[in-house]
């Protein structure tokens, strides 16, 4: 299995990558990495939990660092060198944070601009000068409109999730970005679905695109146990709590389908004597943050969240994801099952499925 000392990487890089015990490429990081680093742009489509965020961080920090070497570090306020674009806070908040462990030995300078933060908090971020800027489309847009970002000196472009930015309806903010950045730039675009959308947006961006995939990119890691659990008449409630009888190591996601339910769910477990939370998109950010910290700390056993919110959620050794219900879409279906085994780790999925999810597990099967 290839490592990441088979590439061509600064030394600084491979210091940091070595602090954090990270030697050998998943899939997508042997296919997409070598390109990436002699200054190609590439399209990425893997599987959610496969590595995509270290296949683009990589070769960005990197390509930020020679230009350095070239012209010098950057003193102008507000002028990034490169720019990754997430579709939502969350996601960018877990992109910055894995940047920064890698920016000790690098001295990378990485600031963050996202929606749902107070706009004097990214005024604040982005105040002076620095190299890389993680920001959502929509609120990078706002500081352009504000003169306070400038595009000129975007030498490397990334669009992380590019699916979920799609659904998220900003491709006209995408383009409009990529109007302000120079001709001359080299773009990364990762997604973990390969829709007649996202692949009409890759032809749009991309002169001669250069598409790297993996093979599992349409189906859950091979590190995954799944189980199906079959409850005839819905009665959902009493298999959940002989499966949280059960100690997990790395705790519990649970997935519902709408707010409502999520909120009910945890309304009956706290009843039950169970300890656990919520993660909603709609809930005061600071209360999700939380959250979020608990359940990522091991404080909170198990966490339980929908669709919307927890798209890009990233948690490293979350042990078992359970579908209290199952989603009618088979991509949504990949995202859930995507927040365990990342990283060929172990994870579990179960799923608790009723008659009208018979089609959704036959489409898993083949």
């Amino acid at each position: 299995m290839p490592t990441f000392r088979s590439l061509d990487l600064l030394p600084s890089l491979l210091v940091s990558l070595d602090e954090q015990g990270l030697t050998h490429l998943t899939g997508i990081q042997e296919r997409a990495m070598p390109p990436l680093l002699r200054g190609e742009s590439v399209a990425g489509v893997a599987e959610t939990g496969s590595g995509k965020t270290l296949a683009y961080v990589i070769p960005l920090l990197q390509a930020v660092k020679r230009h350095e070497e070239e012209i010098g570090p950057e003193t102008e306020a507000g002028r990034p060198r490169a720019v990754v674009l997430a579709p939502s806070s969350d996601l960018g908040e877990q992109v910055t944070r894995v940047m920064k462990t890698l920016t000790h030995d690098t001295r990378v300078r990485v600031r963050a601009a996202l929606g749902g933060i107070a706009m004097k908090v990214a005024r604040r971020n982005v105040a002076g000068a620095f190299d890389v800027l993680v920001a959502t489309p929509g609120r990078l847009e706002q500081l352009l409109r504000m003169e306070l970002i400038s595009l000129s000196g975007v030498r490397f472009l990334v669009l992380d999730e590019a699916d979920q930015i799609l659904d998220a309806g900003f491709l006209p903010a995408i383009r409009r970005i990529l109007k302000g950045c120079p001709a001359e730039r080299q773009l990364a675009l990762f997604t973990a679905t390969a829709s007649d959308s996202v692949r009409s947006l890759i032809s749009e961006l991309f002169d001669d695109a250069l598409v790297v995939e993996t093979e599992g990119r349409h189906r859950p890691v091979s590190t995954l146990t799944t189980v199906n659990i079959n409850v005839p008449g819905g009665r959902r409630f009493p298999v959940l709590e002989s499966l949280l009888d059960e100690s997990v190591e790395g705790g519990t996601l649970i997935f519902t389908n709408t707010r409502g339910q999520c909120d009910e769910l945890a309304e009956a477990l706290v009843e039950a004597g169970y300890r656990c939370a919520v993660y909603r998109g709609d809930m005061d950010k600071l209360e999700r943050r939380r959250n979020l910290r608990d359940f990522r700390d091991g404080a909170l056993p198990v966490l339980i969240s929908t669709d919307l919110a927890a798209r890009g959620l990233d948690v490293e050794s979350i042990g078992r994801v359970i579908n209290y219900h199952l989603p009618r879409e088979l991509k949504n279906y990949l995202h859930r099952a995507g927040r365990t085994a990342r990283a060929g780790k172990p994870g579990t999925v179960v799923n608790l499925v009723t008659p009208r999810d018979r089609n959704l597990i036959k489409r898993l099967g083949e």
